[in-house]
């Protein structure tokens, strides 16, 4: 039987955790919590890429504050690195400050780590008890595991529609079918993502900043343009800063690739052979630029291209108690040729956000 008081300081690790969303990326989102002999606790997590990982954020708090963690437990979400990067090893700074015991939630999927903190921490005489809560470690840092462990980013579809289907009226009038509670709720997910996509019929329809606004993120996603024939506009919104725009093109026109790069966005073309994008390359190539989640925010023919390609890992839909009648669908799929070809979801949750119903689902294969 786990001791309550080991559950009760991993689930406030994984509070601290939540700090580092809109921080953290491309590094996981790590909370750590320093247990004291006579009972103290300090508590860290991960900073920004390139500062103090959770387990260091901790110990430089406890050395802020003259506090031994000699014979300490330490209480950490993910695995402690063991590796060199823009840091020094957290396990060999837990080894340094003396800490008797660690409970770790998850293991970290990262190569350079993968068992090895532990084997180094245990190699130190630490005693560690390892995979408590490990599926809500997981689920934090969902997008990293996916990164790690399949080279590509975790893919969040977000759609917001009536509840009989439709994102806007025939004519395109959308604004608004959800509420503001509903779109408010839509901003604490853009903020966990490090990458937005879109396509070009969205940014040429509504000139969207896709921008996290309402919460503390320390640097805007990365806004991601499907855009065959290199059409986005040099002046749209989503190009200003702050943060960066990536325009993925499928055919060569340098004079529109350079206009585009002039207005301060990059740009790459990755031909699928049909002048389409190469959507399986592009997220082989977001995952190579350290994108871990990847919000989805763009019309039914993207939409119906992922999921038809099987690159949707998860559902976002917000769905409105409004009857359209006709409209714009969510996504363009084609029609199954019977109903056990029809793809089949698994929701994983349904939450009323004021007036409107959130619901997250996920392939079941």
């Amino acid at each position: 039987m786990t001791p309550y008081a080991d559950l009760t300081h991993m689930r406030r690790a994984l509070e601290l955790a939540q700090r580092s969303i809109g921080l953290s990326d491309p590094n996981p989102r790590v909370g750590c919590v320093m247990v004291t002999t006579d009972g103290r606790t300090i508590e860290g997590h991960t900073q920004q890429a390139g500062s103090a990982h959770a387990e260091a954020h901790a110990i430089q708090l406890a050395q802020a504050q003259g506090i031994s963690l000699r014979d300490a437990s330490a209480y950490v979400t993910l695995e402690p690195c063991s590796h060199f990067g823009r840091t020094p090893p957290c396990a060999d700074a837990l080894i340094a400050a003396g800490i008797r015991r660690v409970v770790v939630a998850a293991g970290d999927p990262n190569p350079l780590v993968a068992g090895q903190g532990i084997a180094r921490l245990r190699a130190a005489g630490i005693e560690v008890i390892t995979d408590l809560l490990s599926g809500e470690a997981r689920e934090l840092n969902i997008g990293f595991f996916s990164r790690m462990e399949r080279g590509r980013p975790w893919v969040r579809l977000k759609v917001a529609a009536s509840i009989d289907g439709h994102t806007a009226l025939p004519d395109g009038t959308s604004q608004w079918i959800t509420s503001t509670s509903a779109r408010s709720d839509g901003q604490r997910w853009r903020a966990r993502a490090n990458g937005i996509l879109t396509g070009i019929g969205t940014v040429l329809a509504d000139d969207p900043r896709l921008d996290v606004r309402e919460q503390p993120v320390r640097h805007q996603p990365l806004r991601v343009v499907l855009d065959s024939q290199w059409r986005t506009p040099p002046q749209a919104r989503l190009l200003a800063a702050p943060g960066q725009a990536l325009i993925v093109g499928a055919t060569a026109d340098a004079a529109r690739q350079h206009a585009l790069q002039s207005a301060g966005a990059d740009v790459l073309a990755l031909c699928g052979g049909d002048a389409h994008v190469d959507l399986p390359a592009l997220l082989t190539e977001l995952g190579r630029r350290g994108i871990n989640e990847l919000h989805v925010e763009a019309g039914a023919s993207l939409n119906g291209a992922l999921i038809r390609a099987g690159l949707v890992d998860e559902y976002l839909l917000y769905l409105a108690p409004k009857l359209l009648g006709s409209g714009r669908g969510m996504w363009a799929t084609g029609t199954p040729a019977s109903l056990a070809e029809a793809p089949t979801l698994r929701f994983t949750e349904v939450t009323q956000i004021g007036p409107d119903l959130r619901i997250l689902a996920r392939p079941t294969t």
